[in-house]
Order: C-alpha cells, then structure tokens, then sequence
C-alpha cells in the first residue's frame, strides 16, 4: 500500500529565532519512499541538517522576525499489516543487555523511574518477565490515564501522568517506558505519523503520534499504550529518551506555533 504524509506547519517569532527541528522521517525509511520528501520553508531561510546521537536528522536555522512557514509532503510503500507482538519473547537479564541498550533503562526528564519502581515493583514483581510483564504494563498505563487532548502539558512528567490519570499520546509512551525501565525493560521513546488506517476514522484533526519501543528477545518492537493494539502504516520521525531527545521543534527564544496541520493517509497504489 501508499500513503501519503506531510505537513504544514508556521511559527510567529517577534525577532530572529534559532530553531531545532526534528519533522524529517527517519534514514531507514528512505529506501522505501516513493516519492522523496519535499520540504520547504518559506520564506526561504538557509538551513542545515545533521544526524544527532540517536540517529535522527535535525534541521537547525534561524527564523527570521514575522511568520515561518513548514511544509512537507512525501508517498512511502507500506507492507499494510499490522504490528507484530513479541509474544515468545525473552527478557533478557540485566548484565545480558547490549552496552548502547543499557542507557533505555535510566530515568531521564520525563521518565523519572525513581518516582515510580517501588509502586512498579510492588504492581508488577510477580508477574512473568518478558511479553507477560510488558503486556500488563501496557495494559495498566492505557486504564490508568485518560486521553483529551486539553490535557496536554508540554512538563508533565511520568509520575505526574500516572497521579493526574489524565494526559496525551506521549504521556501513555512516557508512563508506559518508566514503568519498564522500573522493570528493567529497556524501553526508548518515537514519534510521527500514525494515520486512521485499518481502523475508523477520528473526527479529531490529524496530529503527529507518540509510541515507544521495548527491547526483548535481542530486537527492538514498536509498542502502543494509547491504542494498545497493533496498528497499519506507523512512520516512525525521531526516537530518544523520551520526548526532549524526539521534540519536533525546539525554539531558543520565542515562536509562537500559529499553524499546525499533519497529513497522513493511505492513497490508490
């Protein structure tokens, strides 16, 4: 299958503003990208792009004073199914785990696992490691927090999310990977597209979507605690730590978001 992505995107800034942006799709989906991502600014500032620590592209500029505009628009190949489950997959120990693995079982910003790991344990100590583990996780993080998004808080923090009950897709991703570092599940923080494929179609405006992934049986699987079951045409953009290291912009001064419009939906092959 095809589908289509993109966005438009403006920021209001009251003087010259040098900007972090994260909004291209990951390197090892360009091979499957049919038609290239075209992304443009307007007006037509310069720009560079690197490739950060985590292995996402970054752009870096400086808006200039007024309106900045985003745009980007690209066609991918999707396989069309969904997500696999780990179902048979082991939890490795501890002194097992790849040296670059180790770091997505730390406390960062918004995973502040010390908050957490004595209620974790108590929760969820006698439960099998491995995907029975996980899925108890994911199933207590989608009861325990309500979506809306007037609820969303740029600060809230993991333990914040799980004592509020209330919050936005990154706030499941970020409750549900504390919960597994306490656990020792390494789990790492992703964002991008997730369009309306496969399932019905939500009245809300498209926006971009925040998930995570765990590590268990020696490979990385992309998990969901908002929508807590496998889904059709995720896109992944940026992963991290969590949402500080996948932000999609980051503003050293004041810009004002004006414009926000994400695209993504399937298109006849």
């Amino acid at each position: 299958m095809l589908i289509q992505g993109g966005y438009d995107i403006a920021f209001s800034c009251k003087a010259p503003t040098p900007m972090l942006l994260q909004v291209h799709l990951r390197p090892e989906l360009r091979a499957r990208l049919k038609v290239p991502e075209n992304f443009r600014l307007d007006p037509d500032v310069p720009f560079r792009t690197y490739t950060d620590d985590f292995g996402n592209i970054c752009t870096r500029l400086v808006a200039p004073a007024g309106v900045l505009k985003l745009s980007n628009r690209f066609v991918i190949r999707d396989k069309g199914t969904p997500e696999a489950l780990p179902l048979k997959a082991r939890q490795a120990k501890v002194e097992n785990l790849p040296d670059d693995v180790l770091v997505y079982l730390l406390g960062s910003r918004y995973c502040d696992t010390d908050k957490l790991a004595t209620m974790a344990w108590k929760k969820f100590g006698k439960i099998e490691p491995g995907y029975p583990l996980l899925k108890a996780i994911l199933d207590y993080t989608h009861n325990r927090i309500k979506f809306g998004y007037p609820f969303a808080r740029a600060d809230r923090t993991a333990s914040e999310g799980h004592a509020e009950r209330k919050g936005v897709c990154r706030d499941f991703a970020h409750l549900a990977i504390t919960l597994c570092r306490c656990m020792n599940i390494p789990a790492r923080y992703c964002t991008g597209y997730l369009g309306d494929i496969g399932v019905p179609p939500d009245p809300a405006p498209m926006d971009f979507s925040g998930w995570f992934e765990v590590w268990l049986g020696g490979a990385w699987h992309t998990m969901d605690a908002r929508h807590n079951k496998p889904r059709i045409g995720r896109l992944l953009m940026a992963r991290g730590r969590d949402a500080t290291d996948a932000a999609i912009s980051t503003a050293f001064g004041n810009a004002e978001l004006k414009r926000f419009e994400v695209i993504t939906r399937q298109i006849p092959a």
